[in-house]
């Protein structure tokens, strides 16, 4: 199951899961890149995107205006769905409307390997980016150990490049696989302090003592995370 969730309030980016996306709404270009590869959901709290949903055939379900991350929100879209303890559950970000049906492939297969290993409470991937690309607080940064564990995310950049020729930087793409079990398990969890300091959901597991498994990816996508970031749109693929 891919459940995709959709707040419609942002406050860098107002209702942007309804932005144009070369002719179709945000949200609903994201469903479609990924529904050949799964049954999709959308996890939203609006009634404007449960109906435009429904304009487009794709299943939606309205879950409240609480939640505190995405996470939480696709917990409660699975509870009503009422999916069993070892369902697959990926998490597609709503502003992900180029994702390739082959990175969502590669988080499923980790996650499918790793379902019976209680320690990993998600499993997630990354690619590769370059030094001037990951200044960007936007773009996530992730550190892994030498088995593609992770052992930090950040917006800062890390690792540090004391020497000025680190160029091989792992950005980490908005995108989880999980059982239904572990789901369950990370949304028990209470919030963490680096989680509200970094704004980043995945920051809980960690500090809980949780372990999330990554996977190198190539991909060509992008979140859209600002206004300016639906020029590269069109850039990308008018030009």
């Amino acid at each position: 199951m891919i459940i995709i969730p959709a707040r419609i309030g942002s406050s860098r980016f107002p209702s942007k899961v309804l932005a144009d996306i070369l002719g179709v709404p945000m949200v609903i270009r994201t469903a479609q890149a990924v529904a050949p590869l799964d049954a999709v959901t959308i996890a939203t709290d609006s009634v404007e995107v449960l109906e435009l949903a429904e304009e487009y055939g794709i299943r939606a379900v309205m879950t409240s205006t609480e939640h505190q991350s995405g996470t939480d929100r696709i917990f409660e879209a699975a509870t009503i769905l009422e999916l069993p303890d070892d369902e697959i559950i990926i998490n597609v970000q709503a502003d992900e409307p180029f994702i390739e049906e082959e990175v969502v492939e590669k988080v499923y297969q980790l996650t499918r390997q790793n379902a019976s290993d209680p320690s990993i409470l998600a499993c997630s991937a990354y690619k590769i980016v370059s030094n001037p690309e990951a200044d960007d607080p936007n773009l996530v940064k992730v550190v892994t150990d030498d088995h593609d564990i992770a052992l930090y995310f950040s917006r800062a950049k890390i690792p540090y490049p004391r020497d000025h020729h680190f160029d091989t930087y792992k950005g980490h793409l908005g995108l989880y696989g999980y059982t239904m079990a572990s789901l369950k398990t990370f949304c028990e969890l209470e919030p963490a302090k680096l989680e509200e300091v970094e704004k980043l959901e995945q920051l809980r597991i960690l500090a809980h003592g949780y372990r999330v498994a990554m996977v190198k990816v190539e991909t060509e996508s992008f979140g859209i995370d600002m206004p300016e970031d639906l020029q590269k749109v069109m850039k990308k693929h008018l030009l």
